[in-house]
């Protein structure tokens, strides 16, 4: 625990960043069973729970800690492109404005990323989005019954 409050983080991200630089080429001729020539992501998030008595700073609520980790996965090999680590109370969306976006490249994203404004900013780039849609309810309808 000492040696972490003496080393720098950024030293594990930067190198990190040297490792995925290098495995991202070995695997990007691996089939990914789609007919598809642009690059393919998928962005999606994960929350890890923590005790709030061993780690206080990542109080999520009253009784309960927890922090969340943001991947963009280079579908391509499954290499990560960008991984964000953030306080648990972050919201999904939130995190489009961290990203920067290849150009013609398509990204599968789960609806809490749903967000046009967001979405919108990155026409510019022209990236492809498939979104998994909110769910909807449908008012039911009365039953059709024909009278003879």
């Amino acid at each position: 625990m000492r040696a972490n409050k003496s080393r720098d983080w950024r030293i594990y991200a930067d190198f990190a960043q040297v490792l995925i630089g290098i495995a991202r080429p070995l695997s990007r001729k691996d089939p990914l069973g789609l007919d598809l020539d642009q690059s393919l992501y998928a962005l999606d998030s994960t929350t890890i729970d923590f005790c709030l008595s061993v780690f206080p700073w990542a109080k999520l609520r009253k009784r309960k800690g927890a922090v969340k980790m943001y991947t963009l996965l280079d579908l391509h090999g499954n290499s990560p492109t960008f991984i964000r680590i953030t306080n648990g109370k972050v919201h999904d969306v939130n995190i489009l404005d961290q990203l920067l976006l290849e150009a013609g490249a398509f990204y599968v994203i789960d609806r809490g990323y749903l967000d046009f404004e967001r979405l919108y900013a990155f026409t510019p780039a022209s990236p492809f989005f498939a979104v998994r849609t909110q769910k909807t309810r449908v008012p039911s309808a009365p039953l059709l019954t024909s009278r003879r």
